[in-house]
């Protein structure tokens, strides 16, 4: 009967709150940019890749924005201007508000 505990909080793993933690922390800036040809590119910085798993972030949004993207050197690029969508999603998803910043 033993249960399973978190290495990081010591918590058994159905009480654990690290991932709501590390999602607190997270200062997140979501920015619009011209590329080539006028074409606009959103892009998420701010977001702890060692903490949060970049790749499954950015595919979630993808889907939920109905659009194309990558995530490389730490920051998430969607195609198109999805700004708001975004910070709607990403506080759906645990983030705070206060914490994400449009410019």
């Amino acid at each position: 009967m033993s249960a399973r505990i978190c290495p990081t909080c010591g918590l058994p793993l159905d009480l654990c709150v690290c991932k709501e933690i590390v999602k607190e922390e997270q200062r997140i800036k979501i920015r619009k940019e011209k590329r080539k040809w006028g074409r606009e590119v959103t892009v998420i910085e701010g977001i702890n890749e060692k903490e949060v798993d970049l790749d499954s972030l950015t595919y979630e949004l993808k889907s939920k924005c109905a659009c194309g993207g990558t995530a490389k050197e730490g920051r998430i690029e969607l195609q198109g201007d999805h700004r708001e969508k975004v910070k709607l999603l990403l506080t759906d998803m645990g983030f705070p508000e206060d914490n994400i910043t449009l410019t």
